[in-house]
């Protein structure tokens, strides 16, 4: 689905979609739980969908589990069968089999597991046991809080000794935060993360995720664009690193993308819109996203009109008042398709988005929104 965007002023109140980070955390916390809490999630997305695949299909010990396109659902579903003893054969669509596992996969294969590979597809078999996990911290936080999901399930419960700086350590407080709702304390040491064994999941009659900053951003940024979009439904004391975008629209500055990744599409379409030279700093996990999303993003940013360049693992923006406008492919990424639709905010003459329909993967509403608040998408 291509989609053509025109220069607009999006304006008006919209309800946040429920935060994708939390329910899929919460999707797995259920599914170790002994009775079944009632998940209340409102906006069924690809990714969403995907997660509540595979934990129905660990629970009921099925031997296929797909992950779809979505890394969390890999990553977090890998420990959790682990430690219910599961065997099973774990597949995935489009990036997922070129996204890292191997420092999860090496971890749960020393305690008890054991893989045909390291890479999609791969099969599991084995009991994963109680013991110290050796992770790295700036990979993916996402091993981090898979192990956290899954170690209250071993009578034993675990450690995770981290041997590199945690980034994005705000995705691993919202884990420590739903298992807590669950009924599962988590220990910070001086090295990492201790899960106490002897624990129950005892979870709440009824769960319901909080709103999604990481997709709020792109209609919040439109306010730097000459909008005027409230979004409601978002928690002001939020562990989502994304609620950094508030900050970000109070006092424009450079990005640190190591500390909130999926911030960068939308803050270099505001950068390429505003007079002044700007960076993204950090940005080497942004290669491992649903597109290399680093390049990607460059890329884009050039197709529309804007002055933008991959230094390193670093972006450097020249921003200008207007972008001309133009076709540009969303290289199968949801995040940049949504970026692009709000570039047209800023924009001298349409966009094109190629490959609209990536947003689907986290936020199938989006251009729903995007109308309601007055913005003119035609669905080419």
């Amino acid at each position: 689905m291509d989609v053509k965007v025109y220069p607009s002023r999006l304006a008006g109140e919209i309800r946040a979609v429920d935060s994708k980070s939390a329910a899929h955390r919460a999707i797995f916390a259920a599914a170790l739980c002994q009775r079944l809490p009632e998940l209340t999630i409102r906006d069924s997305s690809d990714d969403i969908r995907a997660s509540l695949g595979a934990a129905r299909a660990i629970r009921e010990g099925r031997g296929e589990i797909d992950c779809a396109e979505c890394g969390a659902t890999l990553r977090f579903a890998l420990p959790v069968a682990a430690a219910l003893g599961r065997t099973a054969r774990f597949t995935g669509r489009g990036r997922l089999p070129e996204r890292p596992i191997a420092p999860l996969v090496r971890a749960l294969a020393a305690h008890g597991c054991a893989f045909s590979a390291e890479r999609l597809p791969l099969e599991l078999s084995g009991q994963l046991a109680s013991g110290v996990f050796e992770l790295p911290g700036n990979i993916s936080s996402q091993f981090v809080s898979g192990l956290l999901l899954a170690l209250p399930a071993l009578p034993g419960g675990g450690e995770i000794r981290l041997i590199s700086p945690l980034e994005s350590a705000g995705y691993v407080d919202l884990t420590r935060a739903v298992l807590a709702d669950f009924g599962i304390a988590v220990e910070e040491t001086s090295a990492g993360y201790r899960v106490p064994g002897g624990q129950t999941f005892a979870p709440p009659p009824t769960y319901a995720p909080e709103g999604d900053w990481s997709s709020a951003a792109f209609f919040l940024a439109a306010n730097a664009l000459g909008g005027s979009v409230r979004v409601t439904g978002l928690r002001q004391d939020s562990l989502q690193p994304d609620r950094q975008i508030a900050a970000l629209m109070a006092s424009l500055a450079d990005l640190d993308a190591a500390k909130a990744p999926d911030l960068a599409p939308i803050m270099a379409v505001v950068y390429a819109a505003t007079p002044g030279h700007w960076r993204i700093r950090n940005g080497a996990r942004l290669r491992a996203k649903e597109s290399d999303r680093l390049t990607a993003l460059a890329a884009c940013l050039k197709e529309i009109g804007a002055d933008a360049r991959v230094e390193g693992d670093e972006m450097a923006i020249r921003g200008q008042a207007r972008l001309p406008g133009g076709t540009a492919d969303a290289r199968g990424d949801h995040r940049l398709a949504m970026a692009l639709a709000i570039a047209a905010c800023a924009a001298e003459n349409p966009i094109t988005i190629l490959g609209a329909q990536a947003v689907n993967k986290s936020y199938p509403g989006f251009f729903d929104d995007y109308r309601r608040l007055g913005g003119k998408a035609d669905v080419l």
